[in-house]
């Protein structure tokens, strides 16, 4: 039911479809999100956020800010009718599909990928794209019947161009070309799932230039508004690029290992690379502060989820390399002698402080720039961000729980059955659980 004092709120998902919540005016991020994990009928959404477009980019929500912060005065005054925006977008990317438990969960990752790769500027990576649309062919049509000879040129219509490869693509090569050619690919895969094709997908999307990556416009020069570089928040680290004669071209190129720290104040935004890389400190100017505390934010996160993820990963890695090998049985039951070897020869227990990245943060904004920011019916940007921790910890048990799930065995579609005394003990016991699952051959899926 909706009155004076709620508000109606329009989520949109990679998918297309919207769902529609009522929130309180002084509600807060999370509400929405808990609407979203109920009416999606999942209870994480994982890789997930909620976002909100301002100046053309995706920013994130805090979701433990009134949702008033995003929308200003905007908010106070809106009707009761039209409906707030948010999106559901991509918030980390991963390596393996597998790191997504929820199958709902994976089909919406899934689905802005292969959106990202329609809109992909990666030119020079031609021969990817046709691996990328066989794999969304296998996964959305399924094997490519055997057609009689005389089938042949109807065959090759059985999909659109415009569905599966980018516009410069199919201007380049042209639509024959690759109605042709494409469903050469798709035969090849004949036999494999839809759930495999997908998880091919996501993996081969790895690969790509601007694939699996979140990207922000900055300006090189605060009076020139003009002068931009793109920063691009990936699977391992941030890079930095321009654009020259409509091309991007690679300035720096960091993985969190080099990143010292990042920091802001007000639009200015600074990246600090370690010592023994010997560059300068790098300073770039955001949109607005409200653009540089999110982006802020964002980054900080990516590297904590690629902290608490790498030990999945390099297990996943390891399954992966056991198939190649020829030991690998359906479901990951497999040689244990040999899993069991390679697990030994693998610390799963490594330490995480080798990769922490120390986020500052600078509140001494110009009257200005507080001006623009303020809302009258809350703090200002400033003194939120002032109460908030200056450095970032990435062990904490909470950002560990969906990995001991993988590990565990429990779904994150359904109630999450062990108690809070085993999150202490997740790293202890995790190679003790990866070998007795390979030794009993029980499946991780």
């Amino acid at each position: 039911m909706r009155t004076k004092q709620t508000r109606l709120v329009c989520v949109l998902l990679p998918n297309k479809q919207h769902l529609d919540c009522t929130v309180r005016m002084r509600a807060k991020g999370r509400e929405v999100l808990s609407s979203v994990l109920q009416q999606l009928g999942v209870s994480d959404l994982q890789v997930f956020g909620l976002a909100v477009l301002r100046d053309n980019e995706y920013l994130f929500l805090d979701l433990d800010q009134k949702l008033s912060k995003c929308f200003g005065k905007r908010w106070n005054r809106g009707s009761e009718m039209v409906p707030f925006i948010f999106f559901l977008r991509v918030r980390f990317y991963v390596e393996s599909g597998l790191l997504i438990l929820s199958s709902k969960v994976q089909q919406l990752y899934y689905t802005e990928l292969r959106q990202k790769v329609l809109h992909s500027q990666g030119c020079h990576q031609e021969a990817l794209f046709f691996q990328l649309a066989a794999s969304a062919l296998q996964a959305e049509v399924g094997d490519l019947e055997q057609e009689e000879r005389g089938q042949d040129r109807k065959r090759k219509h059985y999909f659109l161009p415009e569905d599966y490869f980018p516009y410069w693509l199919i201007k380049r090569r042209g639509r024959d070309y690759l109605l042709q050619h494409g469903p050469v690919l798709h035969g090849e895969l004949r036999g494999v799932s839809r759930s495999q094709a997908i998880l091919r997908f996501i993996k081969e999307v790895g690969s790509l230039q601007d694939g699996a990556v979140t990207f922000y416009r900055m300006r090189q020069e605060k009076k020139k508004p003009r002068s931009f570089i793109v920063l691009g928040v990936s699977l391992t680290g941030v890079h930095i690029s321009e654009k020259v004669e409509g091309k991007r071209r690679v300035l720096f190129d960091f993985s969190w290992t080099d990143v010292d720290s990042f920091t802001f104040q007000g639009n200015r935004f600074e990246i600090t690379a370690v010592g023994s890389l010997g560059l300068p400190k790098l300073v770039y100017y955001t949109h607005s502060a409200f653009h540089s505390k999110h982006i802020l934010r964002h980054l900080s996160d990516s590297h904590r989820f690629h902290i608490n993820t790498r030990d999945a990963v390099s297990y996943i890695q390891q399954l992966e390399d056991v198939q190649a090998s020829h030991f690998y049985k359906e479901a990951y039951i497999c040689d244990t002698t040999c899993l069991i070897e390679r697990l030994r020869c693998h610390n799963l227990t490594s330490s995480m402080s080798d990769c922490s990245v120390v986020v500052e943060t600078a509140p001494a904004w110009t009257k200005e720039e507080e001006e623009e920011e303020e809302d009258e019916s809350s703090p200002s940007e400033a003194e939120l961000w002032e109460n908030e921790p200056g450095e970032v910890f990435v062990d904490s048990p909470a950002e560990m729980s969906w990995l001991t799930e993988l590990l565990y065995g429990v779904s994150v579609d359904g109630p999450l059955v062990l108690p809070s005394s085993y999150w202490a003990a997740v790293n202890m016991e995790m190679k003790q659980v990866l070998w007795r699952r390979a030794g009993e051959g029980e499946s991780l899926d």
